[in-house]
């Protein structure tokens, strides 16, 4: 059984165990946490991401702590990559009982005027139509293996709006209406899907969008929100672990709000 960090030492019990994860976007920041997470309550794991070298030494980790694990490569724009590592995950591990949709950056900013069509379709390309991929592949393997439960990470601009970022916060907007879509056509047939609303949390993108370096404390990043500091990776991985588990049975169409309170203001 894992039981080294804070992911995992904060891990409730064996509440996956028997289960089948795949996480998308696994590779870093919280896609990575949830991974480590999943893998500590028992789940065997699936990671898939765009960087080999990093889902390897992810999967390394979680081997060397007695868990199951394995990396396939995906971009989650390509549609042919998301259904392929769906199909790996099944070959390897049997079946599919969650999934966690969190690949996604922000690719195009500044005003809206200002920005070129390229850049609105790539930025909906990353952050709402993988969400569709994954969705699409998903959910009928899900069902397959006797229903689960997707998550897919919103963030915080997917309710509220953000200057500046226009294209992200129509794409993560957009997350959360796909999200309920999915919930309502899926609720009959035991396969659960809500959204997370992220916010302030402690990853490589946040930081690049700070211009904060690597090596700077967490607790001197800059938090706008009510609690006035960053949240960890490991913060979010707890709460999407607890949604993948048979104990969140009755939760489905949410938009859970993990963010320090700021979508409350």
């Amino acid at each position: 059984m894992l039981d080294t960090t804070q992911t995992e030492a904060h891990a409730g019990g064996r509440r996956l165990h028997h289960k089948v994860i795949l996480v998308v976007g696994a590779t870093s920041g919280i896609g990575r946490a949830v991974a480590y997470r999943v893998a500590a309550e028992g789940a065997a794991v699936m990671l898939a991401g765009r960087r080999q070298d990093l889902g390897q030494q992810a999967v390394a980790y979680i081997e060397n702590r007695g868990g199951r694990a394995a990396f396939v490569r995906c971009d989650a724009t390509v549609e042919t990559d998301v259904a392929a590592a769906v199909g790996h995950c099944i070959r390897h591990f049997g079946r599919l009982n969650g999934a966690v949709n969190n690949a996604g950056g922000v690719l195009a900013t500044g005003p809206i005027a200002n920005l070129r069509g390229t850049d609105w379709e790539a930025d909906l390309a990353l952050n709402l139509t993988s969400v569709f991929y994954g969705l699409k592949h998903q959910l009928p393997a899900i069902h397959d293996a006797g229903g689960g439960a997707v998550i897919n990470n919103a963030s915080s601009a997917g309710v509220s709006a953000v200057p500046g970022l226009a294209a992200y916060s129509a794409a993560k907007h957009g997350v959360v209406g796909l999200t309920r879509s999915a919930a309502l056509e899926w609720a009959e047939r035991r396969v659960r899907v809500n959204a997370i609303i992220t916010g302030n949390v402690d990853t490589p993108l946040y930081r690049e969008l700070l211009g904060a370096s690597p090596e700077l404390p967490r607790e001197d990043l800059h938090a706008p929100n009510p609690s006035n500091r960053v949240a960890d990776p490991n913060e979010i991985a707890g709460l999407i672990a607890y949604v993948l588990t048979d104990e969140a049975s009755f939760i489905t169409g949410s938009a859970i709000a993990i963010d320090g309170g700021m979508t409350a203001q």
